[in-house]
């Protein structure tokens, strides 16, 4: 089972990063031009349960609440995106970003259903975004990048950072209206896509590169 599970694809590279992006771009101007699409593709406890509607699970990830959301979250696919997708092959960074943000989607909906939030609509693509991220400082564990331009940190420490401060957020910031919760789910379930799919432990990289 497991030699199934890490049967590697043959590698090639597709610019898919590019084409998500393009996606993404798509999905905006149709919620603009169509402002009612914006319920159809985020992810609602409600819509789900009542309707069926399961593609939210998927579609919520390629909608967006704002015109600085889209562009904050495609510069960093696209940056932290591009050389993972070097890195895995393309038909390997559309499983991880996929699988990474259904689950990231799905562990926020059962913590939305837990505790009532229905009038909750999830969007974004920052779940799979934060899980490219644990991948980016996992596999270029000596990178340097320049938070807000200026501050240079390991991507290693970027991502611990990260972290702590969406536990800190979700803790403490339950009002601002982020989704804390699912972006550590996505570093959660790329944390276990690596364990599973590669059976390697973000850990060893991120705590030998601090």
């Amino acid at each position: 089972m497991s030699t199934i599970i890490r049967k590697p694809f043959r590698y090639r590279y597709d610019n898919v990063v590019l084409i998500l992006i393009g996606i993404n771009l798509l999905v905006f101007l149709g919620q603009n031009l169509f402002p009612q699409t914006t319920a159809y593709l985020s992810l609602n406890t409600q819509l789900v349960l009542r309707y069926g509607m399961v593609w939210q699970f998927f579609t919520y990830m390629f909608a967006h609440g704002g015109i600085s959301h889209l562009l904050l979250n495609m510069l960093g696919l696209f940056f932290f995106g591009t050389p993972v997708e070097r890195q895995m092959g393309s038909k390997e960074f559309l499983l991880f970003y996929l699988v990474t943000g259904f689950f990231a989607g799905l562990f926020s909906f059962v913590l939305y259903w837990l505790t009532g939030s229905n009038y909750v609509f999830l969007l974004g693509a920052s779940g799979a975004l934060f899980a490219v991220q644990l991948a980016y400082a996992t596999f270029f564990p000596d990178s340097i990048v320049y938070l807000w331009g200026i501050l240079p940190l390991r991507a290693p420490v970027m991502v611990l950072g990260f972290t702590a401060l969406e536990l800190f957020s979700s803790i403490f910031g339950l009002a601002s209206g982020i989704a804390h919760i699912t972006h550590l789910a996505g570093f959660a379930f790329a944390w276990i896509y690596f364990m599973v799919r590669y059976g390697a432990n973000p850990w060893h990289y991120l705590r030998l590169h601090r």
